[in-house]
Parts: structure tokens; C-alpha cells; sequence
């Protein structure tokens, strides 16, 4: 199968390219940056993803029966796609998030109403409203993930690509952690172990606020199942880790790795420093059950959890981010509150 994966050199495409390749297909990468890193075996394509018309010779002379999209983010986006997809005739997997449900928007504010009914399926309702995130904060994320449109929503996504085509395979994605991860999601505890703080403070609705996570070649290999299967034509999967972990129970988890002789203490919400505080609706967990991926494509996560994390782990000590992205660190707050004695 020849398989052309936009977005193929990032942080979960690049996995997801070696796999394909290990299981015999033929990927080429669409891609705007250098080709420095790029994998053996994947041909690569030069070029812009708003603007395949302009790539259509070279793209028809790869001859794709497959595309893989990494990086979709409105619905504009995902209509060009389809359009090129069937001009080529070409089946489309289109990546999506688990931000679409309508426990995200209520997790986020953008929902009224109700909490939402756990464990979240693929057939648990869909976002009302139209934009998951609020425009200041799709303008952070676009400094993160340089692909973010600024009408990223998901939702749009999937309904032109279900509206492209009866086989269109949609899969959604947990947080998603491991080797690269531009959001370094284990960099607040492993900094306070490396600075040596005797303790980590959680509020205590985040210490208790359970969501979906994903190790990044798990969720590749997931990609890789939902590109090459059958039975994945026309199917919407969703992917997680299970057990569901509270954030306590993950950062403990990864203390433990670290080999970390602290303690987690965690504080009413009123009493816990601002800088460590979500603004969000903890009550909302957004539990989820990957049963139809597992029973469908009988997948298998090929890395331990417990594997993952060493992993993880040794990649962030090796690698941290030059500016924390979304970790605030005062350490003269959280000396404060914890001599409080709340």
C-alpha cells in the first residue's frame, strides 16, 4: 500500500511512518521543513497542506491508495482534502482529537449544563459549540504546534471528512506524552525532582481529575492499525491508556521512575498556589473506553505502561524545554503554602 501521511516528521508522525514502513507499505511524507532526521525508506514531498492543487503532479505520480492526515485542524482544511483525496481516489485517516466530545467542552466551559456520562465512547455526544478553545489560547497553541489554524476545531474536521467519503477512517487521540512531545508533559514533576523540592503541591479537583493519555508509538501503532485494516474503513476509533489514572496516581507514577524521595501533598483548591491552579471544570473527567479499537483491530499496546514512562522520563531529563510551555514554577508561593499547613 502506498500511503502519503501529511504531517509525517513530527512528533507522533515520525513514529507512525517507521511503523508503516516496518510493516512493508510504502509511505511518502508531506512536509514544509528541512529533510534532515527524515527516516530511510519514506519518500518525501516538498510542500504546503493548504495548497495540494500545487503538488497534484507529484503527488499522482507517488500514486497513493492512502492518505494519513497528522495535521488537520478546521474544516476548511479537511474539505480541500477530501477533494483532492477523491480527485486521486485515495481512502483518507484523518487524525483527530478527543477535544471534540462535549465532557471536553464541559472540562474547558465552552458546555453548559450537565456533567457528561463516563465512560466517554465513540458514540458519546459531540461539542455544540463551534470552537473547542478560545482564540488566545489557539494562539498559544500555534506557537507549540506551528499546523494549528486559527479556526482549529476538530468537529469541523470530522463532519467534512464523514462528508467525503463512506471509508474515511477518523481517529482521536488522547494527551499524548513520550520522546519529542513539544508540550513536555512531565516537566512540572521532574523539575521539582531535579531542583529537589521535598513537595509537590495538586489541588486537590486536579489531583483527582482523571483523562485520557497515550504513549506516542502506542497511539503510532493505533494510526498504523486504522490505516491498513478493513474493517477500519469507514470507522471512528478513539485511543487511551487504561486503567484511567487521576493526575495524582500519574505523577506519582512518574516520581516513582524517577527515583523521588518526596511527597505529594495535596490542598484544598483555595488554598493552593494561583500558578498551580487549571482553569478548568475538574468535576468532568473524561474517562474513556477504548474497547472498540481493542476488540475491532485487536490492538495491543506494544509498549508497557510502565515502560513508557521510564522512557518518557529519560528523553525529558535529556531534553528540557527552554521555556516551560504551560508549567509555572514559584517556588517562594509553594514554600508559603505548604508551611501553611492549610
Amino acid at each position: 500500500m502506498r500511503t502519503l501521511v501529511i504531517g509525517g516528521n513530527g512528533f507522533i508522525g515520525t513514529p507512525l511512518v517507521r511503523e508503516l514502513i516496518a510493516l512493508g507499505h510504502d509511505p511518502a511524507v508531506l512536509h514544509r521543513t528541512a529533510e534532515a532526521g527524515m527516516q530511510a525508506g519514506a519518500k518525501q514531498i516538498r510542500g504546503d497542506r493548504n495548497h495540494l492543487q500545487d503538488l497534484e503532479a507529484e503527488i499522482r505520480a507517488f500514486a497513493p491508495d492512502l492518505i494519513v492526515d497528522m495535521i488537520l485542524s478546521s474544516g476548511k482544511q479537511a474539505q480541500q482534502l477530501v477533494r483532492f483525496a477523491g480527485a486521486i481516489d485515495a481512502r483518507v485517516v484523518a487524525v483527530s482529537s478527543m477535544d471534540v466530545y462535549r465532557a471536553w467542552g464541559v472540562l474547558l466551559g465552552s458546555e453548559q449544563g450537565e456533567l457528561e456520562p463516563l465512560p466517554i465512547t465513540e458514540d458519546s455526544p459531540l461539542r455544540s459549540a463551534t470552537r473547542a478553545y478560545p482564540p488566545e489560547v489557539v494562539t498559544v497553541m500555534k506557537t507549540i504546534f506551528t499546523w494549528v489554524d486559527p479556526e482549529y476545531d476538530k468537529v469541523a474536521v470530522e463532519e467534512a471528512v464523514r462528508s467525503g467519503g463512506a471509508e474515511n477512517t477518523i481517529v482521536r487521540l488522547p494527551m499524548v506524552y513520550g520522546p519529542d512531545d513539544p508540550l513536555h508533559r512531565m516537566h512540572g514533576v521532574l523539575k521539582r525532582i531535579a531542583d529537589r523540592r521535598p513537595a509537590i503541591i495538586l489541588a486537590d479537583d486536579q489531583a483527582a481529575w482523571r483523562g485520557p493519555r497515550g504513549y506516542v508509538e502506542n497511539v503510532a501503532h493505533a494510526i498504523a492499525l486504522a490505516a491498513t485494516s478493513e474493517r477500519a474503513r469507514g470507522r471512528t476509533y478513539h485511543l487511551c491508556e487504561e486503567p484511567c489514572l487521576s493526575d495524582l496516581e500519574w505523577s506519582r507514577n512518574i516520581a516513582s521512575q524517577a527515583g523521588w524521595a518526596g511527597k505529594f501533598v495535596v490542598m484544598p483548591r483555595e488554598k493552593t498556589p494561583k500558578h498551580l491552579l487549571m482553569p478548568v471544570n475538574a468535576l468532568q473527567h473524561i474517562i474513556a473506553s477504548s474497547e472498540r479499537i481493542r476488540s475491532e483491530l485487536n490492538y495491543r499496546q506494544p509498549v508497557s505502561t510502565g515502560e513508557t514512562i521510564r522512557r518518557a522520563i529519560a528523553w525529558e531529563q535529556a531534553n528540557p524545554p527552554a521555556v516551560p510551555s504551560f508549567h509555572q514554577f514559584d517556588y517562594d508561593a509553594e514554600d508559603l503554602a505548604l508551611a501553611s499547613g492549610y
